[in-house]
């Protein structure tokens, strides 16, 4: 059985939209869908668009997704076999395990980099409903003792969708959360608050978005600036939450801007349509900003797109590739970008042919266009990407695999020229929503990688059963 999420009447909860439909689908192989509970297929914490609840059908497959696409797979070199011939290139990392500084019943991690470091944060659960946002840093001895950021029990807390905390070149302390407005539409404030002296203090919370709306605002990504200027950009729905009748109403991207005294200097929209829940990521060329979100045509082609601030000004998206996904609902698997002077490279998901892939792109003119795709996985991916430029030039990109029947957090180092190596295993983790988006950071030569998974041997987890796990990995010289 398999939730198909159709269309609800407006102001309907999301919850009374589900409908438990019995499909049998088979996969190019000739592969036999995998029978998985509610849990398995759908993230109850998925953001569910202002109640008008679009339709979407996830299936764990043994060698990828089905989902309820129609589009054609995408054009150009890099497809499985050709990505597969390509595997020639030698490269020895291990990965080891290192004690993770997160405490029991904590999820959602993420990663950041500063001169100082890598930094994790992550969120604990206590008493069922409150969240505590915490981080540490980590130094040549290993992780420093956690840091508290912020404590709610009204916080809108998603693994598509966690809080971030990051290091400001002049040391400051940067974090974010999300706090719901309305649960019937899912709505949320997107919180920002700083730190000046090392997360001792943290000024009071306040907003980028000013609009009256209790709709969703969330999925964000900060970026540095000239001047000492903070950039951010994150999903709005404001248009759908001032207009709940019109069916036509989309989710926005939006942009806004802090100089050094925290004076907001900039809101205004990139794009006036992309997917609903799908993160967004950011990275900054030598020629300025670069950010990549799922866009959403009227066609409901939903394929990655990149916009760049030029001149004070956001460009039109472009695609990333035309993988001519078209897809009902939105997947909850955003893209990611790494860049550096004018080489970026993107990591992201789509399905082709009935099976979830993981892709990468390589740039070299700072985002204005993009080489051919390279394939990540091998057989099969549920996407959850990320991606790290190296100093050579080539990338090392993670994603979640579905191999042996389990999901398995892989990565490889990929060239633009499309060579890349072997696939290495950081992890077995759950194939459900609840363990999140594993993550890859790299300062130096190092690689740290953060995951969550089940803090017992219960088959059966839950929220509260799951912990944060982190491992590095040194790199090897470039064959």
């Amino acid at each position: 059985m398999y939730p198909l999420r159709g269309r609800a009447p407006l102001g309907a909860p999301a919850r009374e939209s589900e409908q438990m439909i019995r499909i049998d689908p088979v996969n190019a192989a000739g592969c036999s869908a995998v029978e998985s509970t509610f849990q398995q297929c759908y993230a109850p914490d998925m953001r569910m668009n202002r109640g008008v609840v679009l339709s979407v059908l996830w299936v764990f497959i043994g060698t990828g997704l089905v989902s309820c696409s129609r589009g054609e797979p995408g054009a150009g070199a890099g497809s499985g076999s050709a990505a597969a011939a390509n595997t020639a290139v030698p490269w020895t990392v291990r990965v080891e395990a290192v004690q993770s500084p997160a405490g029991a019943n904590s999820s959602e991690p993420q990663m950041t980099v500063s001169d100082r470091g890598v930094l994790v944060s992550w969120i604990e659960r206590t008493g069922g409903s409150t969240s505590t946002l915490k981080f540490a840093e980590r130094t040549a001895s290993g992780w420093t003792a956690p840091t508290t950021v912020m404590s709610g029990d009204n916080w809108f807390v998603s693994y598509a969708d966690p809080p971030v905390v990051l290091r400001r070149p002049d040391g400051t302390l940067v974090a974010n959360w999300l706090e719901s407005t309305n649960k019937l539409i899912e709505g949320s404030d997107l919180h920002l608050t700083y730190s000046k002296d090392d997360g001792k203090t943290w000024a009071a919370s306040f907003l980028p978005h000013h609009d009256p709306t209790k709709g969703q605002h969330a999925f964000p990504s900060f970026f540095e600036m000239p001047g000492n200027v903070l950039g951010m950009v994150w999903l709005d729905a404001r248009a759908q939450a001032a207009n709940p009748e019109d069916l036509e109403a989309s989710m926005s991207l939006r942009y806004a801007a802090f100089d050094a005294s925290w004076k907001q200097t900039a809101e205004t929209e990139i794009d006036p349509r992309v997917c609903e829940c799908c993160s967004t990521t950011a990275a900054v060329t030598s020629e300025g900003v670069l950010v990549a979100f799922r866009d959403r045509s009227a066609k409901e082609i939903r394929d990655i797109a990149v916009s760049r601030l030029e001149n004070g000004k956001w460009t039109p998206g472009t695609p990333v590739h035309n993988d001519n996904w078209e897809i009902e609902a939105c997947p909850v698997n955003g893209p990611m970008l790494s860049a550096r002077g004018r080489q970026a490279v993107a990591a992201w998901f789509t399905v082709k042919n009935d099976q979830g892939q993981a892709w990468a792109a390589f740039s070299s003119d700072a985002g204005h266009t993009w080489g051919a795709p390279i394939r990540l996985d091998d057989a099969g991916s549920l996407g959850r990407v990320d991606v790290d430029l190296l100093d050579d030039g080539s990338a090392v990109a993670t994603w979640v695999e579905f191999a042996d029947r389990r999901g398995q957090f892989r990565m490889r180092r990929i060239e633009p020229s499309g060579m890349r190596t072997p696939a290495v295993n950081v992890a077995g983790v759950s194939s459900s929503a609840a363990s999140g988006v594993p993550r890859l950071a790299r300062r130096g030569d190092e690689l740290v990688f953060a995951w969550t998974e089940s803090a017992t041997s219960d088959p059966n987890q839950t929220e509260s059963a799951l912990a944060v796990k982190t491992a590095v990995a040194r790199l090897p010289l470039a064959p």
